[in-house]
């Protein structure tokens, strides 16, 4: 530091070497413990920036629905691809009303096309109870009991006395593992699907969707999957233990659920924390 008598004000200058003085170093590093500061701050705000808008944007006001949209314009959506057999062309008799291949002789109401609808009676009622306990334990002992190095009471070099034991090792090692599971679910509702596709075999690809809101919160039902028109009954309802690839979701949002959730910040911390 040079201070100048004229103006009696103190400035700083390089140090010999080239780089910083003390004082100006400590700053730079006080500056770039900020930026960093900062930096995971901006990044924890853009983690929960999107749904804390969407919560600030509807402040006094319940949970709006859904739109009602067309699934297989979604965003993401594919085509079910199954193995399929051969398709086989209709034959006509002659002289006949009957079809080859027909599953009725009169016209059928049930759900058959794209864009039919049919009901999907949820029955979901599990129960798992499985308790299961291991227990290990091992116990290794070795001990080398060496009275002379190669006939000599001594060793060579070190001129020092061979050790009565040159390699000995104990360990012992025990395991006691115990677990649970004790489960129960159950669901009992209705929903209406819509047919999204049919495939070559004449399987249909379902999705139905129901939303309810009750004061300020909204619930909502998820059903999709893959049917037989044959398990279809004749009134156009269909139970969903018959629902091959069947995707069962219920839920909800609103100010309850959110009270539910956990804090961003407790959630980005509950991942990154090892311990």
């Amino acid at each position: 530091m040079q201070v100048n008598r004229v103006s009696g004000q103190s400035s700083k200058t390089p140090t010999a070497g080239g780089g910083l003085s003390p004082r100006a170093d400590g700053e730079c590093r006080r500056i770039k413990r900020t930026a960093q500061i900062a930096g995971l701050l901006m990044l924890s705000s853009c983690l929960g920036g999107c749904a804390a808008w969407d919560r600030l944007r509807f402040i006094g006001d319940a949970p709006p629905l859904s739109a009602i949209n067309n699934p297989t314009a979604a965003p993401g959506y594919k085509p079910v691809q199954m193995p399929m057999p051969a398709p086989q062309p209709a034959v006509y008799q002659p002289n006949s009303l009957w079809r080859t291949g027909s599953r009725a002789f009169f016209k059928d109401q049930r759900a058959h096309q794209v864009g039919d609808i049919l009901t999907i009676t949820v029955n979901i009622a599990d129960k798992a109870n499985i308790e299961n306990e291991t227990l290990r334990s091992r116990a290794n002992t070795e001990d080398s009991g060496i009275t002379n190095f190669f006939g000599k009471a001594k060793v060579p070099i070190m001129n020092a006395a061979v050790p009565t034991r040159i390699f000995t090792a104990d360990s012992a090692a025990s395991s006691d593992g115990k677990g649970s599971v004790d489960r129960k679910e159950a669901l009992q509702t209705n929903v209406a699907a819509v047919v999204i596709q049919v495939l070559p075999n004449g399987n249909l690809v379902v999705e139905g969707k129901q939303e309810v809101r009750v004061n300020f919160e909204v619930r909502e039902l998820i059903v999709a999957g893959i049917v037989r028109p044959e398990d279809i009954q004749s009134d156009n309802t269909i139970d969903s233990t018959k629902i091959a690839e069947a995707r069962i979701a219920y839920g909800g949002r609103g100010q309850i659920t959110d009270v539910q959730q956990p804090r961003y910040g407790q959630q980005v911390l509950d991942v990154l924390l090892p311990f």
